[in-house]
């Protein structure tokens, strides 16, 4: 091997470990893994798609991969939007497992690095901002990327950016609902899910916030509710019909990137998984992902 192949395979392998990065980049900017995916992909394409003129020319090739995949990002939200505008039922982000990558036959790290800071609740945030501002958001108030840096990515000048990252950061304070400690977390939604077994429903009432919106993704490919059910009475009344018709289904306790949830088995697979929000010891989102497009890594 002569002194430049080793450079260039250098090169290749700083290249290749950039992919966990970005793609906890992408998928935070889109909100699925396939899409995330596809814009990683989409982003080596281009860059060995290049002469190798043009790549030699690039002084950090890891930060030139990241402003092409947030470009692309950018151009796809767009699209994005619009097909959730088409999309049958609520849509919610892609729940991803936090404990099942170790059995995975294909390192999990190299599909996806995130941090238990990636839930469904700030995706769906996210989904309130414009793509530019999702865009900045991201990059600045996530990955600490410059604003001199992001002003090239999405075409606007720095002073814009800053202004795209204030109101977008607003955005998401306003939305956003408070954290809660792991343990009381997951003791509201053992109560909650000792109510839900006991069937009483006075008992799953004093569970749940008067206002607790229910949401049900099956994204037309399932049976699931087509709008987002709310209020403390409705929302238990649909739980309990939905436990009552059973269907084979076994409903386990499954640790989440939004702490302790539930995991829907049926045959052997999961067909299902439940996350929930938690505020003055009451819960007050039900988010039940139930399309099969959204849980191919947890089986």
């Amino acid at each position: 091997m002569t002194e430049y192949d080793a450079a260039e395979s250098d090169i290749d392998a700083e290249l290749i470990g950039e992919r966990r990065q970005l793609l906890s980049l992408a998928f935070r900017m889109l909100g699925t893994l396939t899409e995330a995916e596809d814009a990683v992909q989409e982003t080596y394409v281009r860059w060995y798609r290049m002469a190798q003129a043009d790549r030699d020319r690039v002084d950090v090739p890891a930060a030139w991969l990241t402003r092409a995949a947030s470009r692309i990002c950018l151009d796809m939200l767009g699209s994005a939007r619009a097909r959730r505008e088409c999309y049958v039922g609520p849509w919610l982000p892609e729940p991803l497992p936090v404990s099942t990558f170790a059995s995975l036959p294909v390192d999990p790290l190299d599909r996806v690095t995130l941090d238990d800071s990636v839930s469904t609740a700030l995706p769906l945030v996210l989904e309130l901002l414009t793509p530019a501002e999702r865009v900045v958001f991201v990059l600045h108030d996530v990955f600490a990327v410059p604003f001199a840096e992001i002003a090239e990515i999405v075409g606007r000048s720095p002073a814009a950016c800053r202004q795209l990252a204030t109101s977008a950061r607003a955005r998401v304070q306003m939305q956003k609902t408070r954290d809660v400690p792991r343990p009381e977390h997951d003791r509201v939604v053992r109560a909650f899910a000792e109510a839900n077994r006991s069937g009483d429903l006075l008992s799953l009432i004093r569970t749940l916030d008067p206002n607790v919106v229910l949401s049900s993704d099956g994204g037309g490919r399932v049976s699931a509710a087509r709008h987002p059910v709310s209020g403390a009475d409705r929302v238990s009344r649909f739980l309990l019909g939905v436990l009552s018709k059973g269907g084979g289904v076994d409903v386990l306790e499954q640790q989440t990137n939004d702490g302790l949830g539930f995991a829907l088995w049926r045959e052997g697979r999961i067909v299902g998984v439940v996350t929930l929000e938690v505020g003055a010891g009451l819960v007050t989102n039900v988010r039940m992902v139930l399309n099969p497009d959204k849980l191919t890594l947890w089986n």
